[in-house]
């Protein structure tokens, strides 16, 4: 069973339960470190994630993120803090610049099967986590693995997001957890995108938030590494995601719950 480790945070499905958490995308510098503290508040150690661009939104008039150097510079002022950081790359010639900055290089569910890129996430030595695409299932994700492992880069997470379920819905296999796990990387499971109605809204995605928390705790129950949450202190007003957004002032306790849940299930 491999254990990663992101600056002060460790992946384990065996260990305590990890967080990644933070606003879909980034709004603003001040908004970064808004949300920096009020999630350090709450839960104390965790991974602080932001996108720089998000590249597959549903409209064009939709907005994106400040750019790659623009990004990279609030993730480094993050990074500064003691705070490990994580961030979306979409293609490989982003990987060494996003690398300075953030300790885990995500790959989008969209791009789980693009060579290219997972080798060049690969190679820059940084964690590297791997959203399982919502059409690829739980046994074919560990082929992205392998693309990574294939630089000498064993630090991979895995992170479960839902799969297709007609149009605009999407449905979690709780199966799928353990099959990730199997392969011996650490799993992480989703808990925002999981509820996520894709393009539901028209020209964006709705959700449903208030089936965050259910499926979190199924998640935990399980046995696994780590929850991914995206967390925003004005869900209705977010740039991005907001609709299946956790609202920060509910993660205190959010996070209380899941831990107690992950202390019973591990008995650590």
């Amino acid at each position: 069973m491999i254990t990663v480790r992101a600056g002060s945070v460790s992946f384990s499905n065996a260990g305590p339960l990890a967080l990644i958490a933070g606003p879909c995308v980034i709004e603003s510098e001040e908004h970064v470190h808004r949300m920096v503290e009020l999630i350090r508040a709450a839960v104390g150690t965790f991974v602080f994630k932001a996108s720089f661009d998000k590249a597959n939104r549903s409209s064009v008039k939709s907005y994106r993120g400040p750019g790659l150097t623009e990004g990279i510079r609030i993730l480094k002022t993050v990074q500064k803090l003691g705070i490990p950081t994580l961030t979306d790359i979409h293609e490989p010639a982003q990987a060494e610049a996003a690398a300075q900055a953030v300790d885990i290089l995500q790959i989008p569910a969209f791009l789980c099967r693009q060579t290219d890129l997972l080798v060049a996430a690969g190679r820059t030595g940084r964690v590297v986590n791997i959203k399982k695409g919502q059409f690829v299932s739980p046994l074919d994700i560990a082929h992205a693995a392998e693309k990574v492992a294939s630089t000498g880069n064993h630090s991979i997470i895995l992170t479960e997001r839902g799969s297709s379920f007609g149009y605009n819905n999407l449905v979690v296999d709780m199966r799928g957890l353990k099959i990730m796990a199997d392969t011996g990387y650490p799993v992480v499971f989703d808990a925002t995108h999981s509820v996520q109605l894709p393009g539901a809204a028209g020209s964006s995605s709705g959700g449903q938030p208030q089936f965050i928390e259910p499926l979190a705790r199924a998640a935990t129950a399980v046995g696994l590494a780590g929850l991914f949450v995206e967390v925003h202190d004005h869900p209705e007003t977010a740039l991005s995601d907001g609709a299946n957004a956790l609202r920060a002032s509910l993660l205190l306790e959010f996070w209380q719950r899941l831990t107690a849940l992950d202390r019973l299930v591990k008995q650590w």
